[in-house]
C-alpha cells in the first residue's frame, strides 16, 4: 500500500524549532556526492510553513519521478521566502575531498541566501562552518519539509547540468547516468578516457 504524504510527518522538526522561537527555518542538502564526474551542487531554501503555503508532495528527491521532481522545483522557487542553488566544480572536488566540497557548498549556499535565516537543518551527520544555528537530520531530505525542498531543486539544476554536458560530451550519456558510474559510463571511460568534468580522484583505476 503507497503512503499518503503527510505535511505533519515533514514538519515535525520545522515545528519543534517554531515552538523554540525561531521563524526562519532553512534547509540545505547536496546533490552529486558519488558520481565520476561533474559537480556537487547544494541548495539552501527557506519554505513558508503555515499550513496553507505547504506544498503537497515534497519529498527526498531520489523518491520521485523526474516530471514530478521537475514540478515541484518550479513550484519550491516560486513559494520560496530564499533559496540559493551553488555549484562546487571537479577541480575543487579534487583537490579538497567530496566531505569538504560539500561542506564548502552548503556553507555557500546559507551565506548567499537573501534572508538570514534563524536556524539551518541539515541532511545527514554533517556540521557546517556557519554562525548559524544548525541542525543535522539523518535521512533529512525524507523527514524534513525543508531539506525535501532543498534537495528537490538541487537535483533538478544538477540534472539538467548534466544533460547540457551530455551535448559536449556524448560519448558518456550524461544524460541518463548524470555522471554515476553506470556500466555504459565506465566504457566510455575505458574507450575514450577522461574528459574535463571527470572527477580525478574518483576515477584513479581507469
Amino acid at each position: 500500500m503507497k503512503k499518503i504524504w503527510n505535511a505533519e510527518e515533514k514538519l515535525q522538526y520545522e515545528r519543534a524549532l517554531l515552538s523554540q522561537g525561531y521563524t526562519l527555518v532553512a534547509g540545505v542538502d547536496e546533490v552529486g556526492r558519488g558520481p565520476l564526474a561533474g559537480p556537487v551542487v547544494c541548495a539552501a531554501v527557506i519554505m513558508p510553513l503555515d499550513s496553507e503555503k505547504l506544498i503537497f508532495g515534497v519529498d527526498d528527491s531520489k523518491k520521485l519521478s523526474e516530471k514530478k521532481r521537475e514540478k515541484l522545483a518550479e513550484e519550491i522557487k516560486a513559494r520560496a521566502l530564499a533559496y540559493t542553488i551553488v555549484e562546487i566544480d571537479e577541480k575543487t572536488i579534487d583537490e579538497i575531498n567530496i566531505l569538504e566540497a560539500t561542506r564548502l557548498g552548503m556553507k555557500r549556499a546559507i551565506e548567499t541566501l537573501s534572508i538570514t535565516p534563524d536556524v539551518v537543518l541539515t541532511d545527514g551527520n554533517m556540521t557546517i562552518d556557519i554562525s548559524h544555528k544548525q541542525r543535522s537530520v539523518i535521512h533529512g531530505d525524507a523527514l524534513s519539509y525543508s531539506i525535501g525542498a532543498a534537495s528537490i531543486i538541487a537535483k533538478v539544476y544538477r540534472d539538467k547540468m548534466m544533460g547540457e554536458y551530455a551535448k559536449t560530451y556524448p560519448q558518456y550519456a550524461f544524460e541518463k547516468n548524470k555522471g554515476y558510474g553506470t556500466a555504459a559510463h565506465i566504457q566510455g571511460i575505458k574507450e575514450y578516457g577522461l574528459c574535463p568534468i571527470h572527477r580525478r580522484t574518483f576515477t584513479k583505476k581507469f
